[in-house]
């Protein structure tokens, strides 16, 4: 399904972008040239190829779901005005 000029100025306003005239029938090709490599590449034969992560098979770094304090409390409140025993103290919002 090729672009027209209409569909170039209906995406750059969807987008935010300002496009001239002048750079209407540019962007037309270049839309039309992304499209057709699209095309291109659903004659691909993938059947029997599973998906990957990386290039080099390896297992996923994953870490325990353990809740922890973060091992240096005291830092991470160094710089609140205000802290009680390692928690943040905030003015109430709420009445």
């Amino acid at each position: 399904m090729p672009v027209d000029s209409a569909t170039v100025r209906r995406i750059a306003h969807l987008a935010r972008i300002k496009v001239s005239e002048a750079d209407v029938p540019h962007l037309q090709n270049e839309l039309n040239a992304i499209l057709a490599f699209v095309e291109e590449l659903a004659s691909v034969d993938v059947e029997g190829v599973e998906p990957m992560t990386s290039v080099i098979p390896m297992p996923m770094k994953k870490r325990t779901d353990a809740v922890t304090d973060g091992a240096i409390p005291e830092k991470i409140v160094a710089n609140a005005p205000v802290s009680d025993d390692h928690f943040f103290v905030v003015p109430k919002v709420v009445e």
